[in-house]
Formats: C-alpha cells, structure tokens, sequence
C-alpha cells in the first residue's frame, strides 16, 4: 500500500506492508532511530511520537493509519539547533537514567504540557501514567515537566512582549 506521511516537516512517499507499525516503519524506512521500539505491546511508551500534535504510542498505530497525517518525532522537536524547553529540562534535571524511555517520556510531556500548562505533581504524573522508566522513581522526571511548563510559559511571555 502506497502512503504519505510528513515526519518532521519532511514529505516521504513509500509503499508499506499493511501490517507494518508505524515505529517499524519510523526507525527502518526514514531512518528516525530516536524513536524507540520498547515493548511492542503499547504497555511502556517507550515509542511515544505526536500524530498530528497528539502523542500516540507508535507502536499501537499501523504506518497506512499515518497516510495523510503529520507526525513529530523526537527528532523533530529542536528547531534551528536549540533543544525544546522539555528536552532542556530532561537535561538540566538528569530525568533519565539509561536513556531508553526519554524519547517517549519527553514527548508524552510535551503533549501533557500542551494540554496543561502549568500542572502540579499529581497531574504530571497522571500524565505520564502510560509511560514506563524501569531505572528511576520518577522525580526528576517530575521536576524536568514542572521546570518545562515554566521555561515555556516564560518563552510564551517573551514572544508575547516581542511582538508588541
């Protein structure tokens, strides 16, 4: 089945099995290796990408499901060389200890933040239920999203006072 799909702003065209996941087709076809292939059960999250700005678990959505639609990777989330304000946080916070849940956790988090911009500790929480770290108990992660939510509710401000 011929599909088209734009992954990070860019157009790709390919004919795809019908069964193929579309982290399957992310990380062998275009090559967006970011995007982790953790459980393959939709149980951990580790595969979290936005289709059309929402985050789904790539693992649980065929690639032809995708034909037509936009998705963001991890990879597409830094423009112009600048980490987004979560990947930012991950960083400052150390909200990842192997590393292997990070992609799928900062998506889920930017998608929550999208939703609630200024969430307290249970809300974050609640909004990373459906993602999994094997490694941590949570609070840097927690502190990364809180940290976030203000980094951009700061970048919003400046924007706003830049375009007076």
């Amino acid at each position: 089945m011929r599909i088209s799909v734009v992954v990070d702003g860019t157009r790709y065209s390919d004919d795809v099995e019908p069964r193929t996941l579309l982290v399957h087709y992310l990380r062998e076809r275009i090559g967006k290796v970011g995007t982790v292939s953790g459980c393959d059960t939709s149980n951990c999250g580790a595969c979290t990408v936005h289709l059309d700005g929402r985050s789904v678990k790539s693992c649980s959505v065929l690639a032809v499901q995708a034909d037509g639609h936009e998705v963001t990777t991890i990879e597409g989330l830094a423009h112009d060389g600048a980490l987004h304000p979560v990947q930012e946080a991950f960083h400052a916070h150390h909200a990842l200890q192997c590393g292997y849940c990070t992609p799928g956790m900062i998506m889920q988090s930017v998608d929550l933040l999208g939703e609630n911009p200024d969430p307290d500790e249970q809300q974050v929480r609640e909004g990373l239920e459906g993602n999994l770290c094997r490694c941590t108990g949570y609070q840097n992660i927690v502190r990364a999203v809180q940290d976030a939510a203000g980094r951009m509710r700061e970048g919003s401000a400046a924007q706003a006072g830049g375009a007076r």
